[in-house]
C-alpha cells in the first residue's frame, strides 16, 4: 500500500519545508507500527525546489484475519471470503486511513510548532495513490474530489491484465491529485475518501466514527455535493449513524450560511433547566390562547414554526380537529427532546400519521411549508437578530402564506412585575430583543399591510392595567379566501 505527497518551493519557501509540516525529517526513514502492519516513511527525493514523501504500509494479512475475526469485526466481506490472499497489502483502504492517522497526526489537525504560519497556507500540491479501489469508477473519483479544489484529478483505470487487454478494465485507479490546498485539508479528504472510494472498512464502526467523520470533514463535507453518498459509505451503511451525521452537517450548514458558530445555532434547548419560563401557568395559557385561536380559525393544518421541545405539539395531540401537524425547529436537539416528549418511538401508526418533525431555519423559504390553514410562532421572533426579522417575514408570509399566522412574544412592559428580574434584563439569555406593545403593533400591521393579511391582538396571561399583559398575541389572516394578497387577487381578476 503505497501513497506519496509531493511539493514544488523556490530559494524563500523550500519544498523541504514538506518535513516539517509532516514532522518527519527528510534525511531519515523512519518505521512505525500500525494496528495492521508497518508504516515506513521516507523521501525518494528532497530538494529546495521540490520534495516528496512516501508513505509505504506493509499489511500483516494473518493479523489482518486474526485481529477481523472474520465478517463483522473489521474482516470486510471479500477478506472473510478470501482469508489470507487478497488485495489489502497492495490497494489503498481503509487501512491506509488509519496508518495517516498514525503516522501524519500532526499534520491531519493541522499543527505545526516550527511553522504555524505555513501550516495554515495553501501549497503546491501533488498526490499519487498507484492503486486505489474504486466502486463506482473513475467518474465517481471525479464526483468526489474536483469539488474539493484540486485543479487535477487523474483516476486511470488499471487494466485486468496487460497481457489480455480485451479483458478490460479492474476496479482498481492510479489516483493523481494536483492543487493548491493546505496540507492538513488535503490529508482529511484522503482520509475520508479513501474507505468510501473501497466501500469497506476494516474495523468495527462504532459510534465514534460521526466524530471522526465530523472532524476530519469540517470545511468541506457539508456542502459536498456527494455528501449523503460519502456519509452513507464512511458509515458502512449503518442507517443509526448516518441519520446523525447527516443531521449534524446539515446544522453545520445552516450555521455556515448565517455565519453564526453551530453553538449559537443549536442553542433551542437549555442544558441546565426547562426553557419555559416561570411561572409554568403563563406558558399554559399561552398554549390555550394558541390552541383556542387555531379553533376559532378553523385550522385543522397547522404549522408550529420553532417548536422547539414539543409542549405545543403535545397539545396540538392532543385535539383531533388538528388532523396534520408539522414542527418546525433549526436545533436537532430540539426534535429530539420533542420526539421524545411525544413518544414517537411508541406511537400508533394513525397517529404518528398526523405529526412530522422537520430540522430548518425560520429564515428561509420551503416549499414544502406552503397550503397549510395555519402557522403558530409562538416566542420565536425574540430569539431572532432584528435584521433577520424580513427573511422570517418574508419566509412565513410571503412564501409558506398560511391562512392564519399566530406570533406570540414576551410584552416587556411586563417585566418591571417580575420581581426575581432584574431592572432592564431581557427574559431569556438568548433573547435579542423584547417589545412594547406598540412596537409589536406597528411590526405586526406593516407585516400584515405588506402581505395582504388583517392583524389582531390578544392579551395572554393576566393584564395589568398599567402594563399590560405577560404576553402579547398577534392573529394574522389573510384577506384571501385562497391566501393570495389583495394585489395578486386584484392583478387575476384583471386577467380573467
Amino acid at each position: 500500500m503505497f501513497l506519496t505527497i509531493s511539493t514544488t518551493g523556490t530559494p524563500e519557501r523550500p519544498a523541504t519545508d514538506l518535513g516539517y509540516l509532516l514532522h518527519k525529517h527528510p534525511d531519515k526513514a523512519q518505521t512505525f507500527s500500525t494496528s495492521h502492519g508497518t508504516a515506513h516513511v521516507f523521501y525518494p527525493e528532497a530538494s529546495a525546489e521540490r520534495c516528496t514523501a512516501a508513505l509505504l504500509l506493509e499489511v500483516d494479512p494473518v493479523a489482518l484475519v486474526r485481529r477481523g475475526k472474520g465478517k463483522g469485526r473489521g474482516g470486510a466481506p471479500d477478506a472473510a471470503l478470501a482469508q489470507y490472499v487478497n488485495d489489502r497489502p497492495y490497494a489503498a483502504s481503509s487501512l491506509l486511513s488509519v496508518a495517516m492517522t498514525t503516522v501524519f497526526k500532526s499534520a491531519l489537525n493541522g499543527v505545526c510548532r516550527a511553522m504555524p504560519e505555513r501550516a495554515q497556507e495553501t501549497m503546491p500540491l501533488r498526490i499519487e495513490v498507484p492503486a486505489l479501489p474504486a466502486r463506482g469508477g473513475a467518474e465517481l473519483v471525479h464526483q468526489l474530489f474536483a469539488p474539493l479544489g484540486w485543479t487535477r484529478v487523474d483516476a486511470v483505470a488499471v487494466q485486468l491484465d496487460e497481457q489480455f487487454p480485451e479483458w478490460g478494465d479492474s476496479r482498481y485507479v492510479r489516483l493523481v491529485l494536483e492543487g493548491e490546498l493546505r496540507l492538513a485539508d488535503a490529508l482529511r479528504q484522503l482520509y475520508v475518501l479513501l474507505p468510501v472510494l473501497d466501500d469497506a472498512k476494516h474495523y468495527w464502526v462504532a459510534p465514534d466514527e460521526v466524530d471522526k467523520l465530523l472532524r476530519a470533514g469540517e470545511g468541506w463535507l457539508a456542502r459536498h455535493p456527494e455528501q449523503k453518498l460519502i456519509t452513507s459509505r464512511y458509515l458502512s451503511r449503518r442507517w443509526s449513524l448516518t441519520r446523525q451525521a447527516t443531521e449534524r452537517l446539515e446544522l453545520v450548514r445552516l450555521a455556515e450560511s448565517d455565519d453564526l458558530e453551530v453553538e449559537n445555532v443549536d442553542n433551542a434547548v437549555d442544558e441546565t433547566t426547562d426553557t419555559e419560563e416561570k411561572p409554568v401557568p403563563l406558558a399554559e395559557r399561552r398554549r390555550a390562547a394558541v390552541l383556542e385561536a387555531l379553533v376559532a380559525a378553523g385550522a385543522s393544518r397547522v404549522l408550529d414554526l420553532g417548536c422547539g421541545q414539543g409542549q405545543l405539539l403535545q397539545a396540538l395531540l392532543r385535539d383531533v380537529r388538528f388532523t396534520e401537524i408539522v414542527g418546525v425547529d433549526v436545533s436537532m436537539r430540539a426534535l429530539t427532546v420533542a420526539a421524545r416528549r411525544l413518544k414517537l418511538d411508541r406511537m400508533g401508526e394513525r397517529q404518528a400519521g398526523r405529526v412530522t418533525l422537520r430540522q430548518g431555519a425560520l429564515t428561509y423559504t420551503d416549499k414544502q411549508l406552503k397550503g397549510y390553514d395555519a402557522a403558530v410562532l409562538s416566542e420565536v421572533i425574540e430569539h431572532l437578530d432584528l435584521p433577520r426579522l424580513p427573511a422570517l417575514e418574508y419566509a412565513v408570509f410571503g412564501s409558506a402564506r398560511p391562512r392564519t399566522v399566530l406570533v406570540t412574544t414576551p410584552n416587556v412592559e411586563y417585566n418591571v412585575r417580575w420581581e426575581t428580574l432584574p431592572a432592564g434584563h431581557v427574559r431569556h439569555a438568548d433573547h435579542r430583543f423584547e417589545w412594547t406593545r406598540e412596537e409589536f403593533r406597528d411590526w405586526a400591521g406593516q407585516v400584515a399591510e405588506r402581505h395582504g393579511y388583517t392583524v389582531g391582538f390578544v392579551p395572554v396571561g393576566p393584564e395589568d392595567p398599567e402594563v399590560g399583559p405577560p404576553t402579547q398575541m398577534a392573529v394574522f389572516t389573510t384577506t384571501t379566501a385562497d391566501g393570495t394578497t389583495a394585489h395578486e387577487a386584484t392583478k387575476g381578476a384583471k386577467a380573467a
